[in-house]
């Protein structure tokens, strides 16, 4: 693992813009960027695309995908959305989820990894178990003391999106397995910055929205389902994912076999030229830099920013229950309702999500945007 220089020459980023904000939307790469416009534009000749093409970028999607963030290619699907992803989840488990079984989300869930859970619950009769913020940000110990033989599922991310905070996936799962139950993992605040080991974990599921740290453009997103799955019901009935949709004379057959793999889960226009193409710019890129490399990196800027947070009187998320990617901090006096915008108003842009300020660099940002911003934070 190593410590990777400012990459701000692969983003189209102002000199005078300081962006620690990629929680709630990161930068496109340039070159995805160029392809974007690239495969918008080719709709302007529909003659030229062939029936291949609604495959061929799906399918690099999945090696790219497994190159990137680890796991089998064939495990990986292309979704619009988290709230598509969880759906499926959701779908699968309304026929193995009864009344005494119950399902553990966090306390300030996103509401994508929430509300199908809710939905669920109401359906089958399985109770919601909603695990409270912990004083210490030891969710890791909060989820694994709600975890009993009557827990069928446990929906969590890998940390908190209010601040961060960090969940050990491997302890965790042993327990989720331990008794027998299943798991579901929402990254979206942490797929693609923080190294998720898929061979320890051995999640179920993994459902990450693409537009924050997978970098992908916005309405893509990715699905990971454990080859144990791939016999279940999907979402969408799309012809696309059935066997032989390849050829194109033959759609009125009515195929009952899907295709192998996950690609039964994906959507049905899964291979969009004015979407997909971005996505595979953004895996190969951060195939090619190492997700380990990317977290060890944020940690290094995180952890200079944290240190003045708490000489001005912040407290950040301590650091052994923090991610490297994303730092939460609160204060006593609180959040001045003001100052985001006042930071904004300096070309400095970061959010403040759940009552905690919320500090998301990415590669991109470099030794002035971090003077910039402690500058600012140290007179604060």
């Amino acid at each position: 693992m190593a410590q990777l220089e400012s990459q701000r020459h692969l983003f189209d980023i102002p000199p005078e813009v300081a962006y620690f904000n990629c929680a709630y939307n990161s930068p496109l790469l340039i070159e995805a960027g160029r392809v974007l416009v690239e495969g918008a534009l080719s709709k302007c000749q529909p003659w030229q695309r062939k029936p291949n093409d609604f495959f061929d970028d799906a399918e690099e999607f999945r090696v790219l995908a497994a190159r990137a963030l680890g796991g089998n290619s064939e495990c990986y699907a292309v979704i619009p959305s988290a709230s598509y992803g969880t759906s499926t989840v959701a779908r699968i488990f309304e026929e193995k989820l009864g009344r005494g079984d119950e399902i553990i989300v966090l306390e300030k869930a996103f509401p994508s990894n929430y509300l199908p859970w809710q939905k669920l619950s109401q359906v089958t009769g399985a109770e919601l178990v909603v695990v409270e913020a912990p004083s210490d940000f030891n969710w890791t110990q909060a989820v694994l003391d709600r975890i009993t033989p009557r827990t069928k599922l446990v929906a969590i991310p890998n940390c908190h999106w209010t601040n961060g905070a960090f969940l050990d996936l491997v302890a965790i799962s042993e327990a989720t397995r331990t008794m027998g139950a299943c798991l579901s993992l929402e990254l979206t605040q942490s797929l693609g910055a923080l190294p998720l080991e898929i061979e320890r974990v051995r999640p179920d599921f993994v459902i990450a929205a693409g537009y924050k740290w997978l970098l992908f453009p916005y309405g893509l997103s990715l699905f990971y389902a454990d080859p144990r799955w791939h016999q279940e019901r999907p979402l969408e009935e799309t012809w696309l994912s059935r066997e032989g949709a390849e050829v194109f004379e033959k759609p009125l057959d009515y195929a009952a076999a899907y295709q192998a793999g996950a690609r039964r889960f994906e959507m049905g226009q899964k291979s969009i030229p004015s979407l997909l193409p971005g996505a595979l710019v953004a895996l190969r890129q951060l195939g090619d830099w190492g997700v380990n490399n990317i977290a060890d990196s944020l940690a290094v800027i995180n952890d200079r920013i944290a240190g003045v947070l708490e000489e001005r009187g912040w407290t950040p998320v301590p650091k052994q229950h923090r991610s490297p990617h994303l730092l939460g901090a609160v204060s006593e006096r609180g959040v001045p309702e003001d100052f985001v915008g006042r930071l904004a108003a300096q070309n400095i842009y970061l959010s403040c999500r759940g009552g905690s300020l919320r500090i998301a660099p990415h590669l991109h940002v470099n030794e002035r945007d971090l003077e910039k911003l402690l500058g600012v934070l140290s007179n604060s």
